[in-house]
């Protein structure tokens, strides 16, 4: 009897019964993190639920890269949206940024 992992809600994919994301699992995989650095990161998940993740992530990467990639896309758009309402914002963070640059030196 096959076993479901994956549920699919608010626009997104979810490991079943929890809050983790399949993003979140598939992009640890994708930077080097073995199962069990993945579930050292999402204490919630079980070793079977991050390999159920993968495992529908390896049957279905056509569908759940070009998932990913949409993802990307509407984070940039947001990212660049809030960029131009609030340049001040974003102004000061930068200066922060070279200010803990310089200090670090």
């Amino acid at each position: 009897m096959a076993k479901e992992y994956i549920e699919q809600r608010n626009g997104g994919y979810y490991i079943l019964g929890t809050r983790v994301s399949l993003d979140s699992v598939v992009y640890a995989f994708l930077q080097g993190e073995s199962a069990d650095g993945i579930v050292e990161s999402f204490p919630a998940l079980t070793l079977e639920q991050v390999f159920g993740g993968l495992a529908f992530y390896l049957a279905n990467r056509d569908l759940v890269d070009q998932y990913l990639r949409e993802g990307e896309k509407a984070y940039d758009a947001l990212y660049e949206e809030s960029r131009r309402l609030h340049p001040a914002f974003y102004k000061k963070l930068e200066e922060a940024r070279q200010k803990s640059k310089l200090s670090a030196v």
